[in-house]
């Protein structure tokens, strides 16, 4: 039996602005209607031989995996929280040292959360392929037969052929110029690296400990002196802090001679870009992508996703079009890979923007800030039936909530009483409170705040379910 290795983190930077800091491309609807990026990965390893997975993910993202696995009914998954990114190299040697922990060495099927794969079959097809290699004691990694000659991905070159429908890895090819890379399509021994793996805990373990001994010491280190939390795994911050920041590639794969490639021809992307997200979409006759209330005239070869009002366009091409609730990006398909330095500029500035929505997800529901000016915000909170808010205060600010629908149960001070629909209720600055949701439907509210500070970091939480500090 395989046991999945979902690796989660990243920002997705370049699918800015949907994808956001706090909300990456892993967790979002991007190729499927009602299933993330995250959930499609683990969907489509129904009716292979596997466990249930252990997701990889980054301490802000440990909610939003959890509800995701909820969703899916794997409440009982296994995931393990990184306090910091230290690149794949380090997550798998988590991943690995806390399956030795736990099982008899299993075999690990390592995947990126954020791929696109077709052709299910063909997936299962290779992964069949690849497991008499893994138990043979290799490294298997998966090369996507390419579909173009394509400049964004790093490439395997095919070696010598090992057992049935495997083959050594001659080279790794960093990502080459579009010369370089249609020759390697022309000559029919180069793969895309898809970076995904198989292969047996302790001998990935082993082969680290040769070639980047300071990676697994840290590691070994880090979740020795880590906790459990109900479902979640930490390491130790600073220990992990301390470990070399590597992907696997650089530290074992290209430096070992029992790396073997497994082709895959199953219809991946790993949805890098907008433009390759354009391309992996179905499209009209005219080859746009119109996603959310779009309107379109003399519109060709164009991605155009509203998500919150009408966007029309008229006589253009070859564009990227994303709108959101504060952000519109428009992009020429050419030019998708800059968005980054857009990102980047976010940064710089000191603006908001690349961290996170409008919306903004909780463990108990979100909230999306409608409104805010000179000493006043407004949100739109969703409070999910059971949950509740931490027992809380503000130093800055006072809150007025409005009930929209459903019942809150509201601490306010030394009393507790409920506020139904069309009631509300005032928190004073200082004072400490807490909101739940004792009934069967989702509570919908209206939160104005006022006061001189208005920000997220102004809480002072002394007790909460969801064991955040």
């Amino acid at each position: 039996m395989l046991l999945p290795v979902i690796l989660a983190g990243g920002s997705g930077s370049r699918l800015w602005p949907l994808s956001r800091q706090l909300n990456p491309k892993q967790f979002l609807r991007l190729t499927h209607k009602s299933l993330s990026m995250l959930q499609q990965t683990i969907g489509r390893l129904e009716g292979a031989d596997v466990a249930l997975p252990q997701v990889i993910c980054n301490e802000q993202h440990r909610f939003l995996v959890a509800e995701q696995l909820r969703q899916l009914g794997m409440e009982q998954a296994s995931i393990l929280l990184e306090p910091m990114g230290r690149n794949t190299a380090p997550a798998i040697a988590l991943a690995a040292c806390k399956a030795l922990d736990e099982s008899r060495d299993p075999i690990l099927l390592v995947l990126a959360a954020d791929h696109l794969i077709e052709d299910v079959p063909a997936f299962h097809a290779s992964l069949a392929v690849a497991l008499p290699l893994a138990e043979a004691g290799k490294l298997v990694t998966f090369g996507i037969t390419p579909t173009s000659a394509h400049t964004g991905y790093g490439y395997i070159e095919q070696g010598e052929a090992v057992g049935e429908g495997g083959y050594a890895v001659k080279r790794f090819v960093e990502k080459p110029d579009a010369a370089t890379a249609a020759d390697y399509v022309a000559r029919g021994d180069h793969y895309w690296n898809s970076g995904m793996f198989m292969f047996r805990a302790s001998r990935y373990l082993d082969a680290l400990a040769r070639l980047q001994p300071a990676i697994l010491t840290a590691c070994r280190a880090a979740l020795a002196a880590g906790s459990q939390d109900q479902l979640f795994t930490r390491v130790d911050e600073a220990l992990f802090a301390a470990c070399p920041d590597d992907s696997i590639d650089y530290a074992v794969m290209e430096k070992t001679s029992d790396a073997i490639m497994v082709p895959l021809q199953a219809g991946w992307s790993d949805i890098g870009s907008w433009s390759a997200l354009w391309e992996a979409s179905e499209k009209t006759d005219g080859g746009n992508v119109l996603q959310g209330d779009v309107l379109q005239l003399d519109t060709r070869d164009t991605y155009v996703n509203a998500d919150s009002r009408l966007v029309a366009t008229v006589g253009v091409q070859d564009l990227i079009i994303v709108e959101t609730k504060d952000a519109v990006l428009v992009a020429h398909k050419d030019q998708v890979q800059q968005v980054k330095g857009i990102v980047d500029q976010l940064k710089r500035d000191g603006r908001h923007e690349h961290l996170n929505h409008r919306e903004v997800y909780r463990p108990w529901g979100m909230y999306d800030a409608i409104d805010s000016g000179h000493r006043y915000q407004v949100k739109r909170i969703t409070v999910k039936p059971g949950a509740k808010l931490s027992v809380q205060m503000h130093h800055h600010r006072a809150e007025h909530w409005i009930v929209v629908s459903g019942t809150a149960k509201v601490t306010n001070g030394e009393q507790t009483y409920l506020v139904s629909e069309n009631q509300s209720t005032y928190i004073p600055i200082g004072q400490v409170h807490a909101l739940e949701n004792p009934g069967v439907i989702a509570l919908e509210l209206i939160e104005v705040q006022s006061g001189s500070y208005l920000g997220e970091d102004d809480i002072v939480r002394f007790e909460d379910k969801y064991g955040r500090a």
